[in-house]
């Protein structure tokens, strides 16, 4: 078993985690249950599935929670979008969770990287 909270790309996608809902707590209420709820869910996916991982016995389970956790990235990505588009995220914060997102997915990619080269696999694979 891994010790996740030594994984970078869990520590990043955390950090994500916290910055999203601190800019959700300014979306309409009405949101609460549709966009907001949401955008949270598929943030805290993201460390969740990291963790999940982790704590697999095989690199093919381990591996399989990484790429579900960078679905769940790339999803929250869609989200910011719809929310700058809905007007509830400001150009900035826009640009500031999608950087944060994006530097998540950096990181993530290398460890998938890292555990498909410890498998054996090739990228594609």
């Amino acid at each position: 078993m891994r010790d996740y909270t030594k994984i970078r790309a869990w520590k990043k996608a955390d950090d994500f985690v916290v910055a999203v809902y601190e800019a959700t707590r300014r979306f309409p209420k009405e949101e609460l249950y549709a966009v907001t709820g949401q955008i949270r869910r598929a943030a805290y996916s993201a460390p969740a599935n990291i963790v999940e991982g982790a704590t697999r016995e095989s690199t093919r389970d381990y591996l399989h929670f990484l790429h579900i956790a960078r679905g769940s990235l790339t999803e929250t990505r869609y989200f910011l979008h719809l929310a700058h588009r809905l007007g509830y995220l400001s150009p900035e914060q826009k640009a500031g969770l999608t950087e944060q997102a994006d530097e998540a997915l950096r990181v993530l990619a290398g460890l998938i990287r890292s555990v498909e080269a410890e498998r054996g696999l090739d990228a594609g694979s």
